[in-house]
C-alpha cells in the first residue's frame, strides 16, 4: 500500500500542476493557480512524506466547500452541447474541486491510518 499511495501522489502532483498549467486562459486564472498549485504541493509534500495530518484535513474542507460554493444552480453536465455555457463552467469547477477533495482526504487517511505514508 505505501507504493501505491506513492505512485497515486506523483500521479496527482503532476495532474494538478497540468490543471493548473492548462487555466492560463481562464478569466479568474490566478485563483485556479492557486488552488491547483496548493493541491500539487501537498500532492508532491505527501510524496516525500513531509505533510502533516492537518493540511490535507484543511485543503478538503476548504475544495469541499468550494464546490459547493461553485456548484451551478442547474446542473446540465460538463460537456458543451447546447447547454447554458455558465451552468457546465461552474459544473467542470466543482467537480475538479471535488476531486481535489477527495485526493486531500485520501491522504489524511493515509497519514492517519499509517503514521507515515
Amino acid at each position: 500500500m505505501r507504493l501505491f499511495s506513492k505512485i497515486i501522489s506523483a500521479v496527482f502532483t503532476i495532474l494538478f500542476i497540468w490543471a493548473a498549467f492548462v487555466q492560463y486562459n481562464d478569466p479568474d486564472a490566478m485563483l485556479w493557480y492557486f488552488i491547483y498549485g496548493l493541491a500539487a504541493i501537498a500532492s508532491f509534500l505527501f510524496l516525500m512524506e513531509k505533510l502533516v495530518l492537518i493540511v490535507p484535513l484543511v485543503l478538503s474542507f476548504a475544495y469541499f466547500i468550494g464546490a459547493y460554493i461553485f456548484w451551478p444552480e442547474h446542473f446540465e453536465g460538463v460537456s458543451i452541447d447546447g447547454g447554458n455555457i455558465n451552468n457546465i463552467e461552474h459544473a467542470r469547477e466543482s467537480l475538479g474541486l471535488i476531486i481535489n477533495a477527495l485526493v486531500m482526504l485520501f491522504y489524511a487517511w493515509r497519514i492517519r491510518r499509517v503514521g507515515k505514508v
